[in-house]
């Protein structure tokens, strides 16, 4: 049975796994709230989703990397009456290439946004979560979780972050009748290799956002389920093997795969 949430909030809208996850949502009915920097973007998905599926659909344009971000889209919400009893942190990106060599103000907004406002947001609604009694929490981390990576360094370290911090919740919050996830894709075809501006993310084949989502739903649909979802069976392999490999092992593999070393 599909999970119940029935107004769902979720963050990086405007494109890729963000977009998709709107759809989904909407196709079961669910109200969503897009978040997003691209105003005209959200707009026109937000069209689109009360056109075909009659839903509500509201967007909220919004920089997610400002400390008052998380105040502000509540507030938003609270003007709309809109109540979520679900929320998709989704919003995120990547850098790449030698860590010394990074531009420092890129590194923080990476920063700002995988962890810093990931956590804000999820603890500015959880309660909310909670008190609805069927509430649903995703945040999408990604395979890169999983080991250190030399060349995408903090991207890797950030998602690391995001896996730990929901596996903790989704203990937390056992009994409450939440479903707590943190999605862990691989590579992905959305926009996320473009804003990178490397290719080092891409380690084997790329997936299609439906792919991801049709996964996504697959887990949040059990209600006994665990709390993590690695897309791909050999993802899920590789993943588990890692914690039994020998670190330096497991590093070498990780720099081979995403080119460390080479130009």
């Amino acid at each position: 049975m599909p999970h119940p949430a029935s107004h769902v909030v979720i963050t990086g809208a405007s494109a890729g796994l963000g977009a998709a996850f709107a759809r989904a949502f909407a196709a079961r009915g669910a109200h969503v709230a897009l978040v997003a920097r691209r105003a005209d973007r959200l707009e026109a998905l937000a069209d689109e989703l009360v056109g075909t599926h009659g839903v509500l659909a509201c967007a909220v344009p919004l920089d997610l990397t400002q400390p008052d971000a998380p105040q502000r889209l509540s507030s938003a919400l609270d003007a709309r009456g809109f109540v979520p009893d679900g929320l998709i942190n989704n919003a995120g990106f990547g850098t790449a290439g030698p860590f010394a060599a990074e531009d420092p103000a890129r590194l923080r907004d990476e920063l700002l946004l995988n962890v810093v406002a990931l956590t804000a947001l999820t603890r500015e609604f959880l309660p909310t979560l909670i008190a609805s009694g069927h509430g649903l929490l995703v945040n999408v981390a990604s395979n890169a979780a999983f080991q250190p990576l030399p060349g995408v360094a903090t991207y890797a370290a950030s998602k690391a972050y995001v896996k730990s911090l929901t596996e903790a919740l989704w203990v937390e919050t056992r009994g409450s009748g939440m479903r707590v996830l943190a999605l862990c894709p691989g590579p992905t075809e959305t926009e996320f290799f473009d804003v990178a501006g490397d290719d080092r993310f891409k380690v084997g084949a790329s997936d299609t956002p439906e792919t991801v989502i049709d996964a996504a739903l697959r887990a949040i649909d059990r209600p006994q389920g665990g709390p993590t979802t690695i897309v791909g069976a050999g993802r899920a392999l590789t993943a588990h093997a890692n914690r039994v490999v020998p670190t330096r092992v497991s590093l070498a593999v990780a720099a081979r795969a995403t080119k460390w070393g080479t130009s």
